[in-house]
């Protein structure tokens, strides 16, 4: 299993704090927000980490993190001259994934649970991690059956399918790399990975597993405010970089 965290992108809307840096180097409580992801990778064994950035940044992730052999692992760094989707991550990332699967989870995404075993046990197809929330409008999210399995995914429905935000760690087999390839381009311009959902979903191999503790995106100054107290509360003991 390799793992990928995507830490590119211009985050706008933590404006001016991200003129002078990336939002995945941004302090949460006592750790750069990046250190939260890898925590999660690192706590499922994964060993082969690439982390892909936006040019204009990539020095600051150098300096910050080295080779991984601090944290016991390898790093790998990809440059993403434009963000253009989620499922772009495993285009850029093709040669580093080569014939393993592969686990990816979004720079600013913080969890509060231990994920480990979710992702060790994966074995073929996709698996995805859903949470409940109240806002459900902002997320990709999951609808279930009577027998709670998934039986559609949409992204940022405009009515009302489900309370299930599908959070930003994703487990996949080989298959992917060649799945994103034929992803189209979304109304705003994006590979979309809801497209990649709904490849294994169509399927029948696309597991969802449900995240119990907190979840934050920590991609506004509200949500990041709330990823400190976490952090500081909650998270402190849990982590092991």
């Amino acid at each position: 299993m390799k793992g990928i965290i995507l830490a590119g992108g211009s985050a706008t809307r933590l404006r001016p704090c991200t003129k002078v840096t990336s939002k995945q180097l941004l302090p949460v409580y006592n750790r750069p927000m990046i250190y939260y992801p890898l925590n999660t990778l690192i706590q499922a064994g994964i060993k082969d980490i690439l982390i892909i950035v936006a040019p204009e940044r990539a020095g600051d992730f150098l300096n910050l993190l080295g080779s991984g052999s601090e944290f016991g692992v390898r790093f790998t760094y990809e440059i993403q001259d434009k963000p253009r989707g989620l499922s772009d991550a495993f285009i850029v990332g093709e040669n580093f994934i080569g014939s393993d699967d592969v686990t990816m989870i979004l720079g600013d995404n913080i969890f509060e649970d231990n994920l480990a075993e979710e992702i060790k046990s994966f074995k073929i197809g996709g698996k995805i991690f859903a949470k409940k929330v109240s806002d459900p409008q902002r997320f990709g999210v999951v609808q279930f059956d009577k027998d709670n399995k998934a039986i559609k995914i949409e992204e940022k429905p405009e009515k009302w399918i489900s309370d299930y935000a599908i959070t930003g760690l994703y487990v996949y087999d080989n298959r992917v790399i060649e799945a994103a390839k034929k992803v189209k381009p979304s109304k705003r311009g994006e590979i979309e990975i809801t497209d990649l959902h709904n490849y294994y979903l169509g399927l029948g191999e696309l597991e969802v597993a449900m995240v119990k503790g907190e979840w934050l995106d920590a991609g506004t100054f509200d949500s990041l405010l709330e990823a400190q107290i976490l952090a500081k509360e909650k998270l402190q003991d849990k982590l092991i970089i």
